[in-house]
């Protein structure tokens, strides 16, 4: 076969070229450390590193997620650890307004305090994030939530929570609803509240009060009348309302219990005759009217017996509220808790899932140096031969030897 001298050279020239894009695509690869520079090199594979690659990034967008969700939430625990303590502050005070040894303007001047407290308490509700959002708002975190008005301290915000994609299949909430955290809070004992009526003159306290049977409350609204004959005292219990007696002329005696319906209610001291105390189902009731309470109670001048009954029977009741706040202030913060312990333990995962699609993707599309660098070696040989014999096949001429 007659082999043509262009041809020779085509060849030859092709074989170089080959060897030299070779050499080229290694060399490509030892310098970026990739194994796979175009999808061609290794389709499969390439197919491969394209899904580790987007769920390795959604897996750090999930990170990031954590983060500002652990950040929103610390804040909001901060908050509610203030507003703890401005509450058992409030307490302290209130026990020490029932000293016998205090004035009225003793006890104005410990309504100056609680004063101060519950503006300090609508300040911490109103607290914002690093970038002017209401932590207590919901959905109006452009809103301040908790304003003053005629009407005592107001809510603005709704029930809305700011929900944040934390993993693949977990949606957390990072906001706390100011009406959960500050105004739905049950009064008296959870279950019913007891209190005294306004125009009572003789000395009784009625007590909280406690549920020895739910399954016989009623929800009905009650009251416990005083009689009050020569030496002789004695209660009636009325269902206000179904109208019915369901205790007549109940012998009294100080600190006895007095059970009905499913609760047992103690009173002490001695209720003058006419003397009325009430029973009614727990409402909710937000811990700023709780301490307004308190303040118009320590501002009431105290100068009968009667007075003196008032302010101890108000005084438990604005403990017992006060004692209901910051459990349910607790309970909030426990499940803020709850949420960070979530978002550390997603967070260990979420880093070791990281580390696993960094292995998958190293193990894909890193080159093995050792290997790339002997195959470089050995390309640069196989081109220099090449170049070496191609240059001595085209000097080859039939005229060298005429």
């Amino acid at each position: 076969m007659r082999i043509s001298t262009n041809t020779l050279h085509a060849q030859g020239l092709s074989a170089i070229l080959r060897n030299e894009a070779q050499m080229l695509h290694t060399q490509q690869q030892v310098s970026s450390g990739k194994r796979i520079l175009t999808p061609s090199d290794d389709p499969v594979a390439a197919a491969q590193v394209l899904d580790v690659s987007q769920a390795d990034a959604m897996n750090t967008q999930y990170g990031l997620n954590r983060s500002a969700a652990s950040d929103a939430l610390s804040l909001a625990e901060s908050s509610l650890a203030q507003v703890s303590n401005i509450i058992s502050n409030v307490r302290t005070i209130a026990v020490n307004a029932g000293s016998a040894i205090l004035s009225d303007s003793d006890r104005a001047s410990l309504a100056a305090q609680l004063s101060s407290a519950l503006s300090e308490l609508q300040g911490a509700a109103n607290t914002t994030d690093g970038q002017g959002r209401y932590l207590f708002a919901g959905y109006q975190s452009q809103s301040q939530p908790f304003t003053s008005g005629p009407g005592g301290v107001q809510y603005n915000g709704d029930d809305g929570q700011r929900l944040v994609q934390v993993d693949s299949s977990r949606q957390m909430g990072v906001s706390v609803s100011g009406a959960d955290a500050f105004t739905r809070i049950p009064n008296g004992n959870g279950s019913f509240m007891s209190g005294d009526v306004a125009g009572n003159t003789g000395t009784g306290i009625i007590n909280p009060g406690a549920v020895v049977n739910p399954s016989a409350l009623t929800g009905h609204n009650y009251s416990i009348n005083f009689s009050v004959s020569g030496s002789t005292t004695t209660y009636d219990v009325v269902d206000t309302t179904s109208s019915t007696t369901l205790l007549s002329a109940q012998p009294y005696s100080a600190g006895g219990s007095i059970r009905f319906d499913g609760m047992d209610i103690v009173v002490e001291g001695a209720p003058a005759n006419g003397d009325k105390f009430t029973l009614a189902p727990s409402t909710n009731q937000s811990i700023f009217k709780t301490v307004q309470d308190l303040v118009n109670l320590l501002q009431t001048p105290v100068s009968a017996p009667g007075d003196s009954a008032r302010l101890t029977n108000g005084l438990k009741r604005g403990l017992t509220n006060l004692d209901q706040a910051l459990s349910n202030v607790l309970t909030q913060r426990g499940v803020i808790g709850a949420k960070l312990n979530e978002i550390d333990a997603l967070q260990s995962t979420g880093n070791n899932r990281s580390i696993q699609y960094q292995q998958t993707l190293s193990r894909l599309q890193n080159v093995d140096l050792n290997a790339a660098i002997s195959d470089l070696t050995q390309q640069q040989l196989s081109l220099q031969a090449a170049q070496k014999s191609f240059v001595q096949v085209s000097g080859l001429s039939l005229f060298s030897y005429l």
